[in-house]
């Protein structure tokens, strides 16, 4: 069993910065694949970024390429997202999630944080 604590969130003006982290505990952290989802109020759950075991495969969705970035640190247990250029759009409750497999799907991902929001002004 998994645990995911995010933390970062906060409010920001567009094309502003915030990084996001997120600290498991209880499992092997190593082990799974990780990623960021966010959800804005009124949408469905969205893949925002994926990392494999040792972070030797990334994946993005293509409305942050360019601007997020995905990291892990395996000794600290600790999934990072370094968000640049942030844009109102980009608003939303961001998950931290744990998967046994590489995959931009929610249903793939056993383990959830309870999420940390991001609201971008214009």
């Amino acid at each position: 069993q998994v645990q995911l604590v995010e933390s970062g969130g906060g409010l920001v003006q567009a094309g502003g910065s915030l990084r996001l982290s997120c600290a498991a505990s209880g499992g092997t952290f190593s082990y799974y694949v990780m990623g960021w989802f966010r959800q804005a109020p009124g949408k469905e759950r969205a893949f925002v970024a994926g990392i494999t075991s040792y972070g030797g495969g990334i994946d993005y969705a293509d409305s942050v390429k360019g601007r997020f970035t995905i990291s892990r640190d395996n000794a600290k247990n600790t999934l990072y997202l370094q968000m640049n250029n942030l844009k109102p759009e980009d608003s939303a409750a961001y998950y931290c999630a744990a998967s046994p497999v590489r995959s931009n799907l929610a249903r793939s991902y056993n383990y959830w944080g309870q999420g940390t929001h991001v609201t971008v002004s214009s």
